[in-house]
């Protein structure tokens, strides 16, 4: 299985920065996907940015040319850097890894989440 662990999440005012990082661990082969959803506590999640293997990354049309999505292959640690960060931004954001291994198929695992609050 996989277990991940976020962090990076906390307070910043409007135009300020943050960086969160979701490290996985466990006893899996390969992981295919990295990514983080957004959504408030317990309410739907919304992509916000996601890298699978060589491809480019995907990141939801609100957050394009702010946010940067990027995967350490090594440590098996995904981050997403959050500049000029805007009220709209303040949320819950999960972390999602998709991964296999030796005793069980693809599957996706998700963080607990970690707030993010901007405010002025």
């Amino acid at each position: 299985q996989v277990h991940l662990v976020e962090s990076g999440g906390g307070t910043v005012q409007p135009g300020g920065s943050l960086r969160l990082s979701c490290a996985a661990s466990g006893s899996f082969d390969s992981i295919y996907t990295m990514a983080w959803f957004r959504a408030p506590w317990g309410r739907s999640r919304e992509l916000v940015a996601t890298v699978s293997g060589g491809a480019e990354p995907n990141y939801a049309d609100s957050v394009k040319g702010r946010f940067t999505i990027s995967r350490d292959a090594a440590e098996n640690t995904v981050y997403l850097q959050m500049n000029d960060l805007k009220v709209e931004d303040t949320n819950v954001y999960y972390c999602k890894v998709v991964a296999s291994g030796a005793t069980f198929p693809r599957t996706q695992f998700w963080g607990r989440g970690t707030q993010v609050d901007v405010s002025a």
